[in-house]
């Protein structure tokens, strides 16, 4: 098969286009023909080798934790997938080695939800990390029915997904930092649009009057969100971070999300309900991935960047 891999840390010039043996097939494991490959920030952070220490890594390592696609085979024990199936992982491994940049990948049958009928592959294959990062937040934090949620950095990949599930969670308020460019965008998502800065909390008490606090917060930039978070909810315990785990010595909750195929199912749903919808702001074709790292790296952008490797 065709993929991108690295055999050095650095900069984006270290991935190259790469002929590597297809991936096994085990007992209980999806293969995947990847039709869409999200990128998230950790795929940089992973080439720049900044993960070394919180997993195993191996060379030639394919960078990708995100895929959309058509099953190629599955394993003997392998009872809710068939070849042929359109479907979409968060595909987070023990070790960092073979992932989603290529044109098969192998993933473990709990990690693998049908593909929503709804979704294109490109867009489908952004949504499983953020999807889930932001489903997973939102539960650390009990969001719920009447509650006033704000989220920072709310356009992002991450961000946009939180708003629209906030909300499909009945939120009564949800409101989101973003630079006066998104907030149209934002407005479209059913968000209240805030510019963030160092007097965010005076603009949200204007925003929201009486105390000036919501119910929860989600931290998706980290840096002056984080230490703002605090002041700015009820409780602190219904705050989060997915950025930095100092979160906890506030008395907030760290999530680090974990790949699970009921809730991937769950987003699924939402977004064949037309309650949840993944903005792409660009696809790029499976040799161009180390460009497409370097527009990411430049943050701002607007939802996600999505490889195709057809």
């Amino acid at each position: 098969m065709r993929a991108i891999a690295l055999d050095d840390y650095g900069d984006a010039d270290v991935l190259r286009l790469v002929e590597l043996p297809d991936p096994p097939v085990g007992p209980d494991v999806v293969r995947i023909r990847v039709r869409g490959a999200g990128l998230n920030p950790v795929d940089y952070k992973i080439r720049q080798g900044h993960l070394r220490g919180a997993f195993p890594h191996h060379t030639p390592l394919i960078p990708g934790w995100d895929v959309a696609g058509v099953v190629d085979a599955v394993g003997p024990a392998v009872t809710g997938f068939a070849a042929g199936d359109e479907v979409m992982a968060y595909a987070r491994k023990d070790t960092v080695q073979h992932g989603t940049y290529a044109e098969l990948v192998s993933v473990a049958e709990g990690a693998v939800a049908h593909k929503p009928s709804s979704l294109t592959f490109a867009q489908a294959g952004g949504l499983p990390l953020a999807g889930l990062t932001a489903w997973q937040m939102l539960l650390a934090v009990d969001a719920g029915p009447g509650d006033v949620v704000l989220v920072h950095a709310a356009a992002g990949g991450v961000g946009h997904l939180a708003v629209q599930l906030a909300r499909a969670l009945g939120a009564a308020r949800v409101i989101g930092t973003a630079s006066k460019t998104n907030h149209d965008f934002l407005r479209g998502l059913g968000c209240e649009p805030i510019e963030y800065g160092d007097d965010l909390p005076d603009r949200l008490a204007s925003l929201t009057g009486g105390d000036g606090r919501v119910d929860a917060a989600l931290d998706f930039v980290g840096g002056a969100a984080l230490s703002q978070s605090p002041r700015l909810v009820r409780s602190p315990a219904r705050h989060a971070s997915v950025v930095d785990p100092q979160v906890k010595e506030q008395g907030g909750r760290y999530v680090f999300v974990r790949p699970d195929g009921d809730q991937l199912a769950t987003l699924a749903a939402l977004a064949d309900a037309g309650r949840l919808r993944v903005e792409v702001a660009r696809e790029f074709p499976l040799a161009e991935a180390a460009q497409a790292q370097r527009v990411l790296e430049q943050g701002h952008v607007r939802g996600k960047l999505v490889l195709l490797p057809d």
